[in-house]
C-alpha cells in the first residue's frame, strides 16, 4: 500500500481552478518533490493531504486514511512543516519540543531530537534569536515529535542562504535513511534533483510531467548538445558542410547530438574548418532547462491558496 494515493484530485476557488484533476501515488520510504511556478497548486495539494484543506473532487489517501474525514487519526501520524514556518518568540528549541511533546502526549528526549536535526548548539536560544536556518531546522525538529511515518515539507528552504540550505538537506537525507516518507514542495531545482526519488511539475492546477529525475530530463530534455566557443565563421561551415543540427548566439556554436556518431563527425568538422575557436562542452538538459521548457519562463504572481 502506497503512503499517499490521489486521484482526479480537484481544488477550486470560486472561478479559479487550483487543482485539476491530478493522480500519483507516494511509495513508503520515498522522497517525492512537488515542483511548479507561483500558483500552480502545489500547495493546495500538499494542505488537502495534510487533512488542512477540504478537497473539491477526486480521492486522497494518506496511510489509507482519508486526510479530511479522519484528520485527528491521521495527524497523530504525520509530520508537517507549513511554509514560513514561525514560532513564539521566546522559548527556546529545547523548551519548544517538550511543549509538543505534552500537546502529542509523547515522552520525547528534546537532546536526541535536536542532535537528529544538527541543532544541539542552539538548545537554549531564544527562537526569535534563531537564524533561519536553524528556525526551520527547529520546525523540522518538532514535525517529528510525535515520530512521523510521513512528513510534508512545504518549501522548507526558501529563503535560507546556501549554506543552511544545505543542513536542512541533511536533515531530510536522515529522515529518508530512517525510513519515513517525505512530501517535499521546492522552488529550487537542484533541490529536488539532490533529494528526491521522483519529481511531479505542477503547471496551472495539472500535472505536466512526473518521474525520476532522469526519466523527465530523458523524455523532454533536446538530448546532448556539444557547444564550442567560436567568434569565426564556424557556424556557417557547419551548416554547408555537415548534416548536423546546429544553431549559433553570443559567440557559441551548440551542435545537437542524435548519436554518439555525431559527436566524431562534429570534432572532425571542426578541425577542417580551419575557423579558430575556444572552449568545448557536451552536456544535457538540466531538470532545470525542462522545467522552464515545459512551464514558460513567464514570472507569476503568488496566488492565494494555490
Amino acid at each position: 500500500m502506497p503512503a499517499i494515493e490521489v486521484e482526479g484530485l480537484k481544488k477550486n476557488y470560486g472561478e479559479l481552478q487550483a487543482v485539476d484533476g491530478i493522480s500519483f501515488s507516494v511509495e513508503k520510504g520515498e522522497v517525492f518533490s512537488l515542483l511548479g511556478p507561483n500558483g500552480a497548486g502545489k500547495t493546495t495539494t500538499i494542505e488537502i493531504l495534510e487533512g488542512l484543506r477540504q478537497k473539491g473532487g477526486g480521492t486522497t489517501t494518506v496511510l489509507d486514511m482519508d486526510p479530511w474525514s479522519k484528520g485527528y487519526d491521521l495527524h497523530k501520524r504525520i509530520g508537517v512543516i507549513p511554509q514560513g514556518f514561525k514560532f513564539l518568540d521566546y522559548p527556546t528549541p529545547r523548551e519548544a519540543i517538550v511543549y509538543y511533546g505534552v500537546l502529542f502526549g509523547k515522552k520525547v528526549d528534546p537532546d536526541e531530537l535536536l542532535r537528529r536535526v544538527i541543532l544541539e548548539d542552539a538548545a537554549n536560544i531564544w527562537f526569535q534569536h534563531l537564524s533561519g536556518g536553524q528556525k526551520q531546522k527547529l520546525g523540522m525538529a518538532l514535525s517529528l515529535v510525535n515520530d512521523p511515518e510521513v512528513v510534508f515539507l512545504d518549501e522548507p528552504t526558501t529563503g535560507l542562504d546556501p549554506q543552511a540550505r544545505r543542513a536542512v538537506w541533511e536533515v531530510i537525507r536522515k529522515l529518508k535513511t530512517e525510513g519515513r516518507t517525505v512530501m517535499l514542495t521546492t522552488h529550487y531545482l537542484e533541490e529536488a534533483e539532490e533529494l528526491a526519488d521522483r519529481v511531479a511539475i505542477m503547471d496551472h492546477g495539472k500535472i505536466v510531467a512526473m518521474g525520476t529525475t532522469e526519466e523527465i530530463e530523458s523524455k523532454y530534455g533536446s538530448g546532448q548538445r556539444m557547444i564550442v566557443k567560436s567568434k569565426g565563421d564556424l557556424l556557417k561551415y557547419l551548416k554547408e558542410n555537415t548534416k548536423l543540427e546546429v544553431e549559433g548566439e553570443g559567440g557559441s556554436v551548440t551542435i545537437i547530438l542524435r548519436d554518439k556518431a555525431d559527436a566524431f563527425v562534429a570534432l572532425g568538422a571542426i578541425q577542417e574548418s580551419g575557423v579558430d575557436w575556444g572552449d568545448l562542452t557536451i552536456r544535457r538538459d538540466s531538470l532545470e532547462d525542462v522545467f522552464l521548457k515545459l512551464v514558460g519562463e513567464e514570472g507569476r504572481s503568488e496566488k492565494e491558496g494555490a
